[in-house]
């Protein structure tokens, strides 16, 4: 969700019934400190922080976090054992993503609350094995007893209802709300997503970090490079600095780093927070409405 969860996004999904979640991948310290205390007088329901481990001004940001006593934190890209222990001994809820059944068992043992299991549908950056989430879920399931969210190919109520059939229970959503009307990315990013169909997305930069990105000038480039068999320095170069700001939040469509998931496909419109829930658990309550039905399983 970098450069779409700010404070405006997050207290919305939260006073819609959900958890909202600031991104701290895209925010300097101060700015994280303005957004969490925005986002407190915005909201009386819990908020969370998401944190990338490899942030590099991470000290200052797990300060701010304890001071402002942020209730719950997600945190991602790294081994679970290096907040956890800290930021549940100040009281927060902690919350760790992963993308194999390997490290939601280190997840355990590292003592967080919850985890996040992400299928490499999803946007931004995945796993390196690129399980898909049908696949993830019943097998880090398996793996643990924690409290279990999905994530990766989620923007529905039908999506939702599935994944709970498979162990979950919860999911977390990031591409439908990423061009909802509060998200902070850019209009014309909101706009070019509506129109994606299958294939539109895919994973690139694997020598990097697997990022999922949508098709354009940036992304033939790094095609390009990566089936010449360019190494991780050179990729490096031509990822260069702030593309994903040029991008999702500037609004540059064609030199961008333009990060969204799979689902993609299936948004193609710019929806409210309010309405975007509205219509989650309208769905999911009639998909579970269905699945009871006996009728509806005649073999």
């Amino acid at each position: 969700m970098v450069w779409c969860s700010g404070w405006k996004l997050v207290s919305a999904v939260s006073n819609a019934g959900g958890l909202g979640l600031i991104g701290v991948g895209s925010m300097h310290p101060v700015t994280l400190e303005e957004h969490i205390v925005k986002t407190l007088n915005a909201t009386e329901k819990p908020f969370g922080v998401n944190i990338p481990l490899f942030y590099p001004e991470l000290e200052k940001i797990v300060e701010i976090i304890i001071r402002l006593k942020v209730p719950v934190v997600f945190t991602s890209a790294g081994s679970p054992k290096l907040l956890t222990g800290r930021l549940k001994d100040a009281g927060i809820k902690v919350a760790h993503v992963v993308s194999s059944a390997v490290f939601a068992e280190k997840c355990e043992a590292a003592g967080v609350d919850a985890i996040v299991a992400e299928g490499f549908e999803a946007g931004g950056h995945n796993g390196r094995e690129e399980t898909t989430t049908l696949t993830l879920i019943p097998s880090v399931r398996k793996a643990t007893g924690l409290p279990l969210m999905a994530a990766g190919g989620i923007a529905t109520g039908r999506g939702m209802l599935a994944t709970m059939v498979l162990g979950a229970e919860g999911v977390q959503i990031g591409s439908r709300f990423a061009i909802s009307a509060e998200s902070s990315a850019h209009p014309d990013f909101k706009k070019l997503v509506c129109t994606l169909k299958e294939g539109g997305t895919m994973l690139a930069l694997k020598k990097l970090a697997p990022v999922r990105l949508i098709k354009n000038s940036f992304f033939d480039q790094v095609q390009e490079a990566e089936m010449r068999g360019a190494d991780a320095e050179e990729l490096k170069l031509l990822l260069g600095k702030g593309r994903a700001k040029k991008g999702m939040f500037e609004g540059d469509l064609e030199n961008g780093e333009l990060e969204i998931g799979q689902i993609s496909s299936v948004i193609n419109d710019i929806l409210p927070v309010s309405e975007i829930m509205k219509s989650l658990m309208e769905e999911f309550w009639l998909a579970t409405g269905e699945i009871n039905t006996a009728e509806n399983f005649r073999f």
